[in-house]
């Protein structure tokens, strides 16, 4: 599968959320690339594992700002994070027990996902932020 590639349309106009998204971007491109080479299940675990602890971490870092500056989309968005996460603890345990497979379930459903949400609620949250923090 194609790795995502970082462009400018992916940008949401604040610098600290779009350098964690560049990270996010390219942990899910080393996932890529580790399972395309066959790497067995210890590294491959080790990446989702990095992965998605970083994702949680970004997101409460996302939600801080989104509180800071009082966007009134916080709870939805919150929500759509919640949502993320919990699919990712179903992915790390069919993972655990063997029935997930990486590339053909996991990588297409976090690319997907990750476009769709920085495109989407990422970027309103974007102008609304550097409106708000000027």
């Amino acid at each position: 599968m194609a790795g995502l590639e970082w462009s400018d349309a992916l940008s949401v106009g604040v610098e600290e959320i779009d350098e964690d998204h560049k990270k996010l971007v390219g942990m899910l491109n080393e996932l890529d690339v580790a399972v395309a080479a066959g790497h067995g299940t210890e590294v491959v675990g080790d990446i989702l594992e990095s992965l998605f602890s970083y994702t949680a971490w970004h997101f409460r870092h996302e939600e801080r700002l989104m509180q800071t500056y009082g966007d009134p989309k916080f709870l939805d968005h919150k929500a759509e994070h919640e949502h993320l996460i919990a699919s990712a603890e179903q992915f790390q345990q069919q993972y655990t027990d063997g029935s997930l497979d990486v590339a053909e379930d996991l990588l297409p459903f976090l690319k997907q996902w990750l476009t769709t949400h920085i495109l989407g609620t990422d970027k309103t949250t974007g102008t609304f932020l550097v409106r708000e923090m000027e």
